[in-house]
């Protein structure tokens, strides 16, 4: 089988929809540790390993202001829990983790559309 690339279909946000635009070219980290290589002085190394969240970047969820989206985004962001969040892309695969709205966000007036990092702690995993 081929492997299928292709945007972000949708988002699901603490059991709201969310598309994103066809054309955002996000970027996943599924969590876990990042490793980073320390040399010694007699040629060895040590490996450094220092455990990271998951993350989604390069969202741009379409925004509907009936459903009052950017208002809940910040609701999300403003929390003090982790949420579930879903990942579901192109190729029909999803993702699956809890988190939370992280860095800034702002919806944008021309395209109704809010560029989103998602991230949380543990893994991202495929269901």
């Amino acid at each position: 089988m081929a492997a299928v690339g292709g945007p972000i279909e949708s988002v699901s946000i603490r059991g709201r929809l969310f598309p994103v635009a066809a054309d955002a070219d996000a970027t996943r980290k599924l969590g876990g540790f990042e490793n980073e290589v320390q040399p010694n002085g007699d040629g060895s190394a040590r490996m450094v390993k220092s455990r990271i969240a998951w993350m989604v970047d390069g969202l741009s969820l379409a925004i509907d202001h009936d459903r009052a989206d950017q208002e809940f985004l910040k609701e999300i962001a403003d929390g003090k829990d982790w949420v579930p969040i879903t990942v579901t892309y192109a190729s029909g695969h999803t993702y699956q983790g809890k988190g939370t709205v992280s860095g800034e966000f702002g919806a944008n007036s021309q395209n109704a559309t809010a560029p989103v990092t998602l991230s949380g702690p543990g893994e991202l995993t495929q269901q």
